[in-house]
């Protein structure tokens, strides 16, 4: 296996692009991180009250929200111990989107829904590989990276 990126578009407003735009973004992203193949993640776009419903049950957060990672690999000192197979393959997890929110953001922001997609990915990829934002400095560091991979992409087909 090179590469998998499972895409889940779970939404029907209509206005989604498609699975090979999704995992055009995340290769790039990925690319630009220096993550290479093999490796598997996936990428599903849903409606508000699913990522709502998540992120009280996962994060312990009873609000909405416009994307959420879950990793597999979590290689810090407290994470618990997953068996996974031993063959060679980065297995990053899963970023869901909200549409809904992603549509009304972009509104807010005066940008193009593909271009809050964007930067949603590269938001919930971020994470997979290990970014956080809790503490002001992390949060400095991953605002910063996606500011340079946002600027990076600009011009690309899918921002």
């Amino acid at each position: 296996m090179e590469e998998e990126i499972y895409v889940e578009i779970d939404s029907d407003e209509g206005e989604e692009p498609d699975s090979a735009w999704f995992e055009a973004v995340v290769r790039d992203v990925l690319k630009a991180e220096a993550v290479g193949p093999p490796y598997e993640m996936s990428v599903i776009l849903t409606n508000q009250d699913r990522v709502h419903m998540m992120n009280r049950r996962y994060r312990n957060v009873d609000a909405p929200t416009d994307v959420i990672s879950f990793y597999t690999e979590d290689l810090s000192p407290q994470a618990p111990l997953f068996a996974l197979p031993d063959d060679g393959v980065r297995r990053l997890g899963d970023v869901v989107i909200s549409f809904p929110q992603a549509v009304e953001q972009a509104g807010e922001q005066g940008h193009s829904v593909t271009r809050e997609l964007t930067l949603l990915i590269i938001h919930g990829v971020l994470h997979l590989l290990g970014y956080d934002h809790e503490l002001p400095e992390d949060a400095t560091r991953m605002r910063g990276r996606e500011q340079v991979l946002m600027k990076e992409f600009e011009g690309h087909h899918y921002n």
